[in-house]
């Protein structure tokens, strides 16, 4: 065994080779020395690896490994007279499982000065020497031992190029040094010694200094020519003073912000002691007092209302700003000091202004318009339209919400609207009380509070559709809100103040009035909006529906083109409900289809028509109707939700074998009501109407409501009924298109029914165009619009003989 293979035994670890200050000197602030050459290099090396970054020659730096890994290794090490070792850069291979093809083929020859071991430890100073190459492994397993080599460095350090490199590498250490804290000033001391004379050592050197990844400096490493390694470092050194000079410049102005904002701090410190010292300094109580006071300069609030805020404001000042109470009072002072006192926008009672807002925005509707023409023709002579109560009533999608919006703008007004469907507390309309975590005022005050002034128009939608539960009755809570006698002085439990809302003009929306309580119904005047004939819906899908779908989603009027015909047959086949909804739903669906078109095949324009409309839209949801026609059918004309509609009622007879009745249809108990009705007057007077008297002595009679899966119920069917028994009995069909409502007494009269505008408009979309009603609905007809009742015949009908005259002609 060669004495470089011996096991070194010394006592702590500690070994020292003797040296001089000039031999060995360490700059301690960077790491980094310039060290003389040695000429006792050994020709077989212990290697170490090393993982962050290569070892330099003319470096110095501490080294710490881990000791029981490599304790065997630099025992050995300290038992060769030349105490080198080598060391490898191996970037982020692991420990435990590396193999000769992981080293590289060069690395650095150094020696080893200083040793220490602690605890799991080793640490010694590395003193670059020369670079070395590999040329054969004797030990593949730790300690790791190879023969090596050392190559010559060619360099001509007298030429131009060379020296030129060496001066730009000395001027750019030079130049980092200065903006770099982690270089020290001893540094500058060892950057004297270097020379452009030699370049190899200076080359290394920068290097060393720099932050470059550990495959860059690798390749540094192994390039033995100086010109050709200088030329790698020089960008190397250029990028690390790039990098140096950026973060200075960050470091400066985080140092002067910091700098400003203590030099603010201090003086608002100072500020706060002269003023507590001259007497004028304010704490954050005094200035929430004087914030709430100045919110009341310019309102004119209620002596009452002054009074409670004058009590919470000295209980304020005498708080603790950090007690439970102090929030509390702070945030109901918030609340009251918020709120409009005496603050009212100024309405603009102008007819003209009024109706030009409304038929721009909505077309259709001339009653409705007129009505609210109306009311504020009465607001002129009055002086004020506050605190009256309106109640839109119609099917969804006829534009109630949007008929409030311009109300609220033909009078100039602040517009609030918030919908009541499903609400089932109580304490949503009059707040909760202040001692309850996270109280706050009701929905009408936090409204009051948002559009800033005390006469706004709110909306409260959906109103028939007020829940009910344990916590309260909502619809009860608003009878007070809608009573104009008594919401003068209107109670809110949060502010528990007075508060004024007979300036407010409120508007109420409902699809129907069965679910609204009556006491409620009663404080509200009713506007119908009945739903559009389907003139009124083109007009409505040209100048509303397209236009604002086309601008939303930036179509080019010129791409998109619909047709009349095709709008149309949307109307007629795909969106016959009362309201406009589904007709923007289905207008949409083209919009949609047609973006896709213009995107996918470069077209310039698309033309929907009733030609290609099917492409579009599918086929037709809806068929034109034929009204059903033969002896015992009647067509009658019933009013739902979704407005009108025609309802045939057939009469059929099953058998002569016993007298019976049966009824079908699935009808609620209004309507069965009716059909016994019905039944039984005409079994009274057969013979008076011109039929067989005994008919139904031995006939067993059906009574069919076609569309059986839809709940129907109301008092209009009672003449539909008896007209469709009549007809049966004798023996005759109605032999044109006819339809009637009314409901029937047992004596014969007829009485009075509602929806007849709904049930007008039904009649025209199924081409009906001959109506039979009740008299007492005569007024109820000639109040519509001229072009409802254009081209329709009605027969009024006070008995049922009148009934019977027009059907059966006697």
């Amino acid at each position: 065994m060669s004495e470089d293979d011996q096991r070194y035994e010394q006592d702590g670890l500690e070994w020292v080779e003797a040296e001089t200050e000039d031999e060995l000197e360490l700059d301690e602030g960077a790491g980094h020395a310039v060290v003389p050459a040695s000429d006792t290099l050994p020709e077989r090396l212990y290697l170490l690896p090393i993982h962050n970054r290569p070892f330099f020659p003319a470096q110095v730096q501490p080294l710490v490994i881990n000791r029981e890994r490599w304790e065997d290794t630099i025992g050995r090490v300290g038992n060769t007279p030349h105490h080198m070792v080598g060391l490898a850069f191996v970037g982020e291979a692991g420990v435990e499982d590396l193999s000769p093809g992981d080293f590289p083929e060069m690395g650095t020859a150094v020696k080893v000065h200083k040793l220490q071991g602690e605890d799991s430890q080793l640490q010694f100073i590395a003193q670059g020497m020369r670079r070395f190459r590999i040329q054969r492994w004797l030990s593949k397993e730790p300690p790791y031992l190879v023969e090596v080599s050392y190559p010559r460095e060619p360099v001509d350090a007298e030429d131009e190029e060379t020296r030129a490199y060496a001066m730009a590498l000395i001027n750019g250490i030079k130049e980092l040094l200065p903006i770099n804290p982690l270089y020290g000033e001893e540094l500058k001391h060892y950057l004297n010694r270097f020379s452009p004379h030699e370049p190899g050592p200076l080359t290394d050197f920068a290097a060393a200094i720099t932050s470059a990844k550990g495959p860059e400096l690798q390749d540094v490493l192994e390039s033995l020519p100086v010109m050709e390694r200088m030329q790698k470092v020089l960008p190397l050194l250029r990028k690390e003073i790039d990098v140096a000079r950026l973060q200075s410049e960050i470091s400066e102005q985080v140092n002067a912000q910091m700098q400003e904002r203590q030099r603010e701090f201090f003086l608002r410190e100072q500020l706060k002691v002269i003023q507590r010292e001259l007497g004028i300094s304010k704490d954050d109580r005094e200035n929430d007092v004087d914030t709430f006071r100045g919110r009341l300069a310019d309102k004119a609030v209620p002596e009452r209302v002054q009074e409670r805020i004058d009590d919470e404001l000295d209980k304020l000042s005498v708080l603790e700003t950090g007690s439970p109470e102090y929030g509390t009072t702070r945030h109901y002072l918030d609340w009251l000091t918020s709120l409009p006192w005496g603050l009212t926008s100024y309405d603009q009672l102008d007819l003209g202004h009024a109706r030009e807002v409304l038929d721009r925005d909505h077309d259709g509707l001339q009653d409705v318009k007129e009505r609210i023409v109306e009311f504020l023709a009465e607001g002129t002579f009055k002086g004020d339209v506050g605190g009256s109560i309106l109640l839109l009533v119609g099917p969804p999608g006829v534009g109630k919400t949007s008929v409030g919006r311009s109300i609220a703008e033909a009078l100039g007004r602040e517009f609030y609207r918030f919908s009541v469907g499903g609400m089932r507390d109580e304490a949503e309309i009059k707040g909760h009380r202040r001692t309850y975590v996270g109280a706050m005022p009701g929905k009408l005050v936090q409204a009051i509070k948002e559009v800033g002034v005390e006469n706004p128009v709110i909306m409260l939608d959906e109103i028939d559709k007020l829940g009910q539960s344990f916590q309260g009755d909502p619809a009860s809570a608003l009878l007070e809100v809608l009573d104009p006698e008594q919401n003068v002085d209107f109670l809110d439990h949060y502010l528990d103040v007075r508060l004024d809302l007979s300036k407010v003009l409120f508007v109420c929306t409902a699809n129907t009035l069965d679910s609204i309580p009556a006491a409620l119904l009663d404080r509200m005047e009713q506007i119908r909006l009945s739903g559009y004939i389907a003139q009124e819906k083109m007009a409505i899908a040209k100048h509303h529906l397209w236009p604002k779908l086309l601008e939303r989603d930036r179509i080019p009027k010129k791409r998109l083109n619909l047709t009349d015909a095709a709008l149309r047959q949307v109307i007629e086949g795909y969106a016959r409900e009362a309201g406009v909804r589904q007709l923007e739903k289905q207008l949409h669906r083209i919009v949609r289809k047609s973006a896709v078109k213009l995107l996918e095949n470069d077209q310039q324009t698309v033309k929907v028509s009733v030609k290609n409309l099917e492409t579009f839209l599918g086929a037709p949801t809806f068929r034109k109707e034929k009204v059903m026609k033969g002896e015992g059918v009647v067509t009658g004309l019933a009013w739902t939700a979704m407005g009108g509609a025609t309802l045939s009622v057939e009469a059929g007879k099953v058998h002569a074998l016993d007298r019976g009745f049966k009824l079908t249809g699935q009808l609620g108990d209004v309507m069965k009501e009716s059909a016994n009705i019905a039944y039984s007057y005409v079994l009274g007077h057969l013979g008076e109407y011109g039929a067989d008297s005994d008919f139904f002595d031995s006939a067993f009679v059906h009574l069919h409501v076609p569309e059986g899966a839809t709940p129907k119920d109301g008092p209009s069917a009672g003449v539909t009924m008896t007209t469709a028994l009549l007809s049966l009995a004798r023996h005759k069909a109605i032999d044109r298109p006819l339809a009637m409502t009314g409901e029937l007494t047992l004596t014969g009269h007829v009485l009075p029914v509602g929806g007849i505008r709904e049930k007008v408009i039904a009649a025209r979309r199924s081409e009906i165009f001959e109506l039979i009603l009740p008299e007492a609905n005569r007024r109820d007809y000639e109040e519509l619009p001229d072009y409802l009742r254009e081209g329709v015949t009605v027969h009024f009908a006070g008995h049922y003989r009148d009934v019977a005259k027009v059907v059966f002609g006697s």
